[in-house]
């Protein structure tokens, strides 16, 4: 699936590669950078670019591009995804992701970037698994490793892998149990100047903090769901009850993670949870004038989930 993995700086260097088959030469890049001279801007730049050999499959993130080359047709998104999870990997191990970063955890890049793919295809992209495999470096750990020769792998394999249930480790245990649903939601709209809502639309994300013990399984109901008119998933959750009930059963993983993404088109009727009041005053003259913009909360919020 996935034959190399390549990282471009900003200035078009290619710093980093990392091959799951065979070597495939840095020349290949040569593609995506007449691409990207023709480009205005890096978000203009084809997802996909298609060569005589090869695929490049690339996303930008973090002011670098991560460029994915496949030899054989491949399900686009598919990688696109696994693109987005390495970053989200990274940031969650080293906090941000950025060249330097990388630069100064090379080992534990390479490690995580040899569990995550075996032979090409995912294999573990759960952070809480992967923490298992491999401990997030800091300085002790970091001396401890130089003076024994030894490295962040652990010799075990976690319980989870194991499992059907691949996101979750077995024998967790807390003193408190807890979980915490954040959901957060931006909104694009369009307000007339009497202040009414012309057109308007939601990208929401439900982000989840979750420490329970043994295995739990969840539910979550919502009050309208028929407003979702583009969903996105976590694996654990059960695909076939979402469609035929509408409501989110899962075995969450242990930690936080992104239960599910939603978008609320402009076709359904989204109450803004702000006003917007503006004046205008254009002098006599013509020659300029001023305007006046006050944005505030409004006292009844209208939930749409």
């Amino acid at each position: 699936m996935i034959h190399s993995l390549f990282i471009i700086n900003p200035s078009g260097d290619v710093f980093m590669e990392k091959h799951w088959k065979s070597v495939i030469s840095r020349s290949v890049c040569d593609y995506f950078f007449d691409h990207q001279r023709k480009a205005s801007s890096p978000e203009d730049i084809p997802p996909v670019i298609a060569t005589p050999h090869h695929y490049l499959i690339s996303v930008y993130r973090s002011s670098m591009f991560f460029v994915a080359v496949c030899t054989t047709e491949v399900a686009p998104l598919f990688v696109v995804e696994f693109l987005h999870r390495v970053v989200d990997t990274f940031e969650d191990y080293f906090s941000e992701c950025t060249e330097s970063i990388i630069k100064e955890h090379y080992v534990v890049v390479y490690e995580l970037l040899d569990e995550m793919l075996d032979n090409g295809f995912p294999l573990a992209t759960e952070s809480n698994i992967l923490k298992e495999l491999i401990k997030p470096p800091n300085i002790l750990r970091t001396i401890a490793n130089t003076v024994t020769g030894k490295s962040n792998v652990s010799s075990t394999l976690p319980s989870g892998q194991l499992s059907n249930i691949p996101w979750r480790r077995t024998g967790v245990k807390y003193t408190n149990n807890e979980a915490y649903f954040d959901m957060i939601e931006e909104v694009d709209a369009i307000i007339d100047k009497s202040g009414s809502t012309v057109c308007a639309e939601i990208q929401g994300y439900i982000d989840c903090c979750i420490k329970l013990s043994g295995m739990p399984d969840l539910s979550l109901s919502f009050v309208n769901p028929r407003l979702f008119d583009d969903v996105s998933f976590h694996p654990c959750v059960r695909f076939k009850r979402w469609e035929s009930e509408r409501v989110l059963s899962f075995i969450p993983p242990d930690g936080n993670f992104r239960l599910m993404s939603y978008h609320i088109g402009s076709q359904s009727i989204v109450a803004i949870p702000v006003y917007v009041r503006h004046s205008l005053c254009l002098r006599e003259s013509g020659s300029g004038g001023r305007l006046d913009i006050t944005l505030g909360p409004k006292q009844t919020l209208g939930r749409t989930v």
